[in-house]
């Protein structure tokens, strides 16, 4: 008997029709929610949930009690619970890697957007204004040959160095736990503290996990320490940044401006203090929205999920978890 699967998305036909030759499927058909009678009704027999997004913890895993995998068509996972499912012996799997460079071109068209002010002029122009006598108040600033601080230097980090250096020569500094050899001989990239970083950097792209240790690390007393013609990105996660001191630095010239893909809460409400400012480029946590992209991020958690339930290593385990393959998996 095939093991049953929820899906608590939809996902791609042939991403469906390919678990389904391997497990019983079951899939939430909406964009929405899965609401809970939902959950309650389809979890319990479910040895596999394929998700993204959905809040993976104790609650949810009591309502599971025959699940052996959660894959997430996601690379952040902090939806999951990761001490309650070791506890529980349950495999996770992410995505990692496909979405890289579809998240750096996102970054650098903030960085972009935000130094040439592209929004703002684009609403100018459809109100049918245009440029007459001095043009100073249309200004924007250059990118080419600035100072790009990345904050978190992992692989999307290194993809927007590589933009930054060989597209627009600009100078590379990163602030990371640990140093990368390989991007400093290929990009000239300087290792240094956060704080000499944020008082260097032109541009300052912020690209953590969210832990405990780098919840709200990027707050009033870092936005102090920026150039005030600084343009700061976050692509993260929103709860990295402390969002009332990022409004109030944007709003009394502390910063120049900033771009920013995700917000400490989802989705940000249109009279959100942020959507206010006309010194703000924001889109709706889309890094990864590209239609490959996405397709990619389905198959490989697809994936994964089949070769856990078949007891086969999946190859991308959550790093915190990759002890349970050597228990329970094969090599």
């Amino acid at each position: 008997m095939k093991p049953k699967v929820f899906i608590t998305k939809p996902i791609p036909k042939d991403v469906l029709d390919y678990i389904s030759r391997h497990a019983s499927v079951d899939v939430w058909e909406s964009e929405g929610p899965v609401p809970e009678q939902v959950l309650r009704g389809k979890l319990p027999d479910a040895e596999g949930l394929l998700t993204s997004g959905l809040r993976v913890d104790g609650r949810l895993l009591d309502l599971a009690p025959r699940l052996r995998v959660v894959s997430s068509i996601s690379v952040g996972y902090n939806h999951l619970d990761v001490a309650e499912l070791a506890r529980r012996r349950i495999m996770a799997t992410h995505t990692p890697g496909v979405l890289d460079e579809t998240v750096a071109d996102l970054i650098f068209g903030l960085i972009l957007a935000a130094a040439r002010r592209i929004p703002e002029l684009d609403h100018y122009v459809r109100a049918g204004r245009w440029k007459a006598g001095s043009q100073e108040h249309l200004f924007g600033i250059d990118v080419h040959h600035g100072v790009l601080g990345i904050v978190g230097m992992g692989r999307i980090g290194e993809a927007v160095a590589r933009r930054a250096k060989f597209g627009f020569g600009m100078e590379i500094l990163y602030a990371n736990r640990t140093r990368k050899p390989e991007a400093e001989a290929e990009l000239g990239a300087r290792h240094c503290d956060l704080n000499e970083l944020l008082e260097q950097a032109d541009y300052v792209v912020l690209m953590v996990p969210l832990t405990e240790q780098t919840r709200q690390m990027i707050g009033a007393e870092q936005f102090a320490r920026m150039k005030p013609t600084a343009v700061f990105v976050n692509a993260s996660r929103g709860q990295t940044v402390d969002e009332q001191a990022l409004v109030e630095a944007l709003r009394n010239g502390t910063i120049r401006s900033a771009g920013l893909d995700v917000f400490a809460e989802e989705p940000i409400s249109g009279d959100h203090p942020l959507a206010s400012l006309p010194n703000t480029v924001l889109v709706p946590h889309i890094g990864s929205a590209t239609a490959k992209t996405r397709y990619d991020m389905a198959k490989l958690a697809a994936q994964d999920l089949v070769a856990a339930l078949q007891g086969r290593r999946p190859a991308h385990p959550l790093p915190e978890l990759r002890s349970l393959l050597e228990d329970n998996l094969p090599g």
